[in-house]
Order: C-alpha cells, then sequence, then structure tokens
C-alpha cells in the first residue's frame, strides 16, 4: 500500500498559510492518500500519465474548492506516486 505524504515549503508561504502549514499539509494527505487509494483500486492498466492525471483530480476532488485550486503538486513526486501504483499491478 502506497501512503504519499504532503509538505509545503515553508519559504514559499505566506505569513497566513505559514500559520496554517500543519493543518494544510494534514488535509493535503490525507486527500491524497485516499486519492490514491481509490486510483490503486481502479486501476485496470493506465499509463503512468493517466494515472497521475487521475491522483490530481481525485485529490482535489477532496479538498474544499478554495484548497483545491491553489494545490499544485510537484509533477516529478505525483509521477512517482503514479509509478509505484503501475509497478504495484504489474
Amino acid at each position: 500500500m502506497i501512503n504519499p505524504r504532503v509538505t509545503l515549503d515553508s519559504e514559499s508561504l505566506g505569513p497566513v498559510e505559514q500559520k496554517l502549514q500543519e493543518p494544510l499539509e494534514q488535509q493535503l494527505t490525507s486527500a491524497l492518500q485516499q486519492a490514491t487509494h481509490t486510483v490503486e483500486d481502479s486501476y485496470s492498466g493506465e499509463s503512468v500519465q493517466q494515472v497521475a492525471q487521475e491522483l490530481l483530480v481525485e485529490t482535489k476532488d477532496g479538498l474544499h474548492p478554495d484548497i483545491a485550486a491553489g494545490f499544485a503538486p510537484d509533477a516529478a513526486q505525483l509521477q512517482a506516486v503514479a509509478a509505484a501504483i503501475v509497478d504495484e499491478h504489474r
């Protein structure tokens, strides 16, 4: 089972986001983990790129719209999670 974690770069956050960094990371991590489990359960041979896109959509669907609008995960790290899902099903 894959359990990714989201960490935010505090240097790139504004003052309000810095104060909310820990709960925001927890919420993002929870949404990404739920998305990972959903995508894993429904995986049926898609490419890594397709899985990464599904992960992004599912994660954003699990977030408040305001948070989802600002969620822009590192593409390489999202691809790594997607690759782990694909590799797990080979």
